[in-house]
């Protein structure tokens, strides 16, 4: 049985073509690829790259200012966050919500619309595996070099479930019995139509937006369509700890908003969605309130 795409690259003394990721004293993380010959360049001195050719995963090395730096390979929320950018990156926290709460699994049948640098498709392709369908949108043909570039450096070449398409989602969409959508981008409810009629009953919509006005609009979008269950959604933030001693403290600096999330479920055809019991607070629609299809610019 071969070794799902990518697997090689992961295990074993690192070889030549492997990216290796540095980590100097202070933390600093320094990312390249293997090649014979060649010499990896800091301002603390050099070392040949044939010394980590071979050499077991952990392994230490010291430049020509003996200066010590730990070589291991870089993790994929390492990797997106240092490679080439077209567009912003999904980050790493971000990613692993999505992974979790659309349920990404095995062998998964996935619809991407807005790939930027590839990042969230890395993620996905790992997760769906080669048995797994992932057809990504982009609608700009120069991000979607830069992460069709991204993505094969990450697993080595082409990925055998991955099918990227240059143009917009409700222009192109064909691929019908789709387990999950996942939606980053400016106008998520303008493709709604088209992903309820992709999705499998029970299926999974995803949708990453960055304001608040997008996240309102979406919601009552799902909800005017009428074949989704009551979405929901959310944003997650991470805070690190410092630990040194009897000094243990939460970090300065925190990664906050980056963007906010929510997911809803397809019903089965010609089943309306249970009426909220929940009342909306007073207030919270106005008097001129026309509904989430009115033209108010939202995230425009």
């Amino acid at each position: 049985m071969s070794e799902p795409t990518g697997a090689a690259r992961r295990r074993g003394p690192f070889k030549v073509g492997d990216q290796v990721q540095l980590t100097d004293p202070k933390g600093r993380h320094y990312t390249f690829t293997l090649e014979e010959g060649k010499n990896f360049h800091t301002h603390k001195g050099s070392f040949p790259h044939d010394e980590l050719i071979g050499a077991p995963e952990g392994s230490v090395v010291r430049t020509t200012g003996n200066v010590a730096y730990l070589a291991l390979r870089p993790l994929l929320p390492d990797y997106v966050l240092s490679m080439p950018r077209g567009a912003a990156v999904v980050y790493p926290k971000d990613a692993g919500q999505i992974l979790a709460f659309a349920d990404i699994f095995p062998g998964a049948r996935v619809v991407e619309a807005g790939v930027g640098s590839g990042s969230l498709s890395s993620f996905l392709l790992r997760a769906i595996g080669d048995h797994g369908m992932l057809h990504s949108y982009e609608r700009r043909e120069d991000f979607a070099d830069i992460a069709r570039q991204n993505v094969e450096r990450y697993f080595g070449g082409p990925h055998p479930a991955w099918q990227l398409t240059v143009g917009d989602l409700q222009d192109n969409l064909s691929d019908t019995d789709v387990d999950r959508v996942i939606l980053d981008m400016l106008a998520p409810w303008e493709c709604l139509e088209a992903v309820s009629k992709a999705l499998v009953p029970g299926g999974i919509v995803c949708c990453y937006v960055a304001t608040t006005t997008q996240l309102a609009r979406t919601v009552e979008s799902i909800r005017e369509i009428g074949c989704f269950n009551e979405p929901t959604a959310w944003e997650t933030m991470i805070r690190n700890w410092h630990i040194e001693g009897l000094a243990v403290r939460p970090d300065h600096r925190m990664i906050g908003h980056t963007g906010f999330l929510l997911t809803a479920r397809r019903l089965a055809d010609g089943v309306e969605p249970p009426m909220r019991r929940r009342r909306p607070a007073k207030g919270a629609y106005g008097e001129d309130y026309e509904g989430p299809n009115a033209d108010r610019g939202a995230g425009r």
